[in-house]
């Protein structure tokens, strides 16, 4: 039993346009884990200078565009939280990325086997 061309056409291009928006949506996530391992960074950074200073020293946050003096545990737990998240993030991030490999590698082989199967 053979597939029409036109049948055959369509399908491919279907898989082909799965196939390129799961690449487009991987470069994507890979950019966004790049983001977070900089944010994820920058807060570790940040935690282990806050962890180097005396206890009295006085701790400013930014706030639109001006400063605000907050205590250092406030600090602290407002950048465990963010961390918390930062991690959160990554997790869906490969569960994602996981995903969207696992969909492009089946569009991939899905086109080899039809272009198998037709030659």
């Amino acid at each position: 039993m053979s597939i029409p061309n036109e049948a055959l056409q369509k399908l491919l291009q279907e898989i082909g346009q799965k196939k390129a928006f799961a690449e487009q949506q991987l470069l994507i996530v890979k950019q966004q884990k790049v983001a977070n391992a900089r944010e994820t960074r920058l807060v570790q950074l940040t935690e282990s200078e806050l962890d180097s200073l005396p206890k009295d020293t006085k701790v400013y946050e930014g706030v639109g565009k001006m400063f605000v003096g907050t205590p250092v545990p406030d600090v602290k737990k407002r950048l465990a939280s963010e961390s918390d998240k930062l991690k959160s993030e990554l997790s869906n991030l490969d569960k994602k990325e996981d995903y969207l490999s696992k969909t492009y590698e089946n569009s991939k082989n899905s086109i080899e086997s039809v272009l198998r199967g037709r030659g």
